[in-house]
């Protein structure tokens, strides 16, 4: 099986050896999402709203590169640096996420740059 590798100018590059996404089979999978500007690489926000909403949009444009939605998405890992972030970052996620995939959602001592959150997605191609 041949791996296509995804990539957009529309979500931040990759900041490591690694890709945006893979996709293998009828799968794809997302590296992890932080709130950086595609643009600059700069962090958006200071708060654990603003940070999740720049997430979600770097989510939404690696998916959309490869013609998938957010319906598409059927898990979901989720890292935050700080649990009492919890019910905020739920509100700006369940947004978004409104077919409800399936979800992991950890705090971690420390993100990249030291964000707040991190969200990575596996999703289904239904060619």
């Amino acid at each position: 099986m041949a791996l296509e590798v995804i990539s957009t100018n529309q979500a931040p590059a990759a900041i490591g050896p690694y890709s945006q996404a893979i996709v293998a089979g009828n799968l794809l999978f997302a590296s992890g999402q932080i709130p950086a500007d595609p643009e600059t690489g700069a962090i958006v926000g200071t708060t654990i709203e603003e940070q999740a909403a720049q997430s979600v949009k770097n989510v939404a444009e690696i998916l959309a590169a490869r013609g998938l939605g957010f319906e598409n998405v059927v898990k979901t890992t989720c890292f935050l640096a700080d649990m009492a972030d919890f019910a905020k970052f739920n509100e700006i996620y369940g947004a978004a996420f409104i077919s409800k995939p399936a979800r992991s959602c950890v705090a971690v001592k420390a993100l990249p740059k030291n964000v707040l959150c991190e969200i990575e997605v596996i999703a289904l191609i239904e060619d």
